[in-house]
């Protein structure tokens, strides 16, 4: 088993799948509607992302802002992995993804949870792990 910066990669790349599928309101969740951008702290988005001509991309030393990750379409993108989401659920408020992942060292495929605050905050969950979450909130660029 490997651990340390992989491990980390991994939580992250988790994290920015199951934020891509779950950011509707009360409304089911689809991936195409998780479409954007999206930080832990919405204050630290330019400190996280930078803008490109063609888009978004991420910044120099990203991760010392927070996390973050790129959704466009039915693909996540994270600074460490990119993820196809294969499958997503709905159940309430909460939608499970299930999505393939590539990282420069090896492919996985990822289960993630986020409960649906509203069009602009997700909250990632670890069912079976308490109290334990993650919030997410969309990026606007001006």
């Amino acid at each position: 088993m490997i651990g340390g910066p992989l491990k980390s990669a991994r939580q992250k790349t988790c994290l920015s799948l199951a934020l891509m599928s779950a950011l509707l309101s009360s409304q089911v969740a689809r991936a195409d509607d998780l479409t954007g951008v999206w930080a832990t702290d919405a204050s630290n988005c330019s400190k996280i992302f930078s803008k490109t001509g063609t888009g978004v991309s991420f910044a120099k030393d990203s991760d010392l802002y927070g996390s973050g990750f790129i959704i466009d379409a039915r693909r996540i993108t994270t600074p460490m992995a990119r993820c196809d989401i294969k499958t997503n659920k709905q159940d309430g408020s909460t939608v499970h993804l299930i999505a393939a992942c590539a990282t420069d060292i090896m492919l996985s495929s990822v289960q993630a949870s986020f409960k649906v605050v509203n069009n602009d905050k997700i909250i990632r969950i670890f069912p079976g792990v308490g109290d334990m979450e993650i919030p997410y909130e969309r990026c606007v660029f001006k």
